[in-house]
């Protein structure tokens, strides 16, 4: 027989905007559910900025634009798809094209995190932890310890379960995002960051020479505002860094 003083499996929280027919809350907490669940179908889905084998005419100006730009390291090509890979641009080889400012490949996503899914992606994050961060209160409310602790642990064994996997994948996403977020900071990549020593147009140089301050780099990557292409980007860090010599 339970004792009076066991606790509900039910959260009190939950039960009591139940009591005081308060939906809001609840409703609020399903439609973050709902926006992380869309968020994550978007970046699995959608194309992450993969480099076009037959470039389109944009394209095509782009590349005589950028070609016009006085490059002391010149672009490669793939060895795997033999494309033309545009400077930040690297072959994925679980998704075997070769992405425009590639990032990293997920596997949680089963798709590759690079110029255009890249904000949708630290969106997702964001409003992930935040789902997290609820669903862990929530089952931190419903928590009661009471002794003898075999019958707290039959009563409240799978909430407590819960709780502390809540706690590692809230954890795993505040780090995740939280370094995603220095990388936009910072205008630098996941790939950029560990293998800047292997990468050719990095590899010589003793900075980062696509960042261009907090702001424009933020301004950059969430509102898509104009700062140049890369090549140009790099070719001007490349004079800047010659005068000061």
């Amino acid at each position: 027989m339970i004792p009076p003083h066991s606790p509900p499996l039910a959260s009190p929280a939950l039960r009591q905007w139940e009591e005081q027919g308060e939906l809001l809350v609840p409703l609020t907490f399903l439609l973050l559910v709902l926006g992380s669940l869309l968020l994550y179908l978007a970046v699995s889905l959608m194309d992450p900025g993969y480099v076009n084998v037959l470039p389109q005419p944009q394209e095509e100006a782009k590349e005589e634009q950028t070609a016009m730009v006085p490059q002391a390291i010149p672009l490669r090509r793939c060895r795997h798809c033999m494309v033309l890979q545009p400077l930040r641009a690297r072959h994925c080889r679980e998704c075997r094209r070769c992405v425009r400012r590639y990032d990293h490949h997920c596997p949680w996503m089963e798709n590759c995190v690079g110029e255009r899914n890249h904000p949708l992606f630290v969106a997702y994050l964001a409003l992930q932890l935040v789902v997290l961060l609820w669903g862990l209160y929530l089952a931190w409310s419903g928590l009661r310890f009471f002794r003898p602790w075999g019958l707290w642990l039959r009563s409240s064994g799978l909430l407590f379960a819960t709780f502390l996997l809540l706690s590692l994948f809230s954890l795993v996403a505040s780090l995740l995002l939280a370094s995603h977020l220095y990388l936009v900071a910072s205008n630098t990549t996941t790939w950029e960051f560990i293998s800047s020593h292997r990468i050719a147009y990095l590899r010589q140089r003793p900075g980062n020479p696509f960042d261009r301050g907090l702001t424009r780099n933020l301004a950059h990557f969430f509102c898509g505002w104009p700062s140049g292409s890369w090549e140009t980007l790099w070719a001007e860090d490349e004079e800047g860094s010659s005068q000061d010599v």
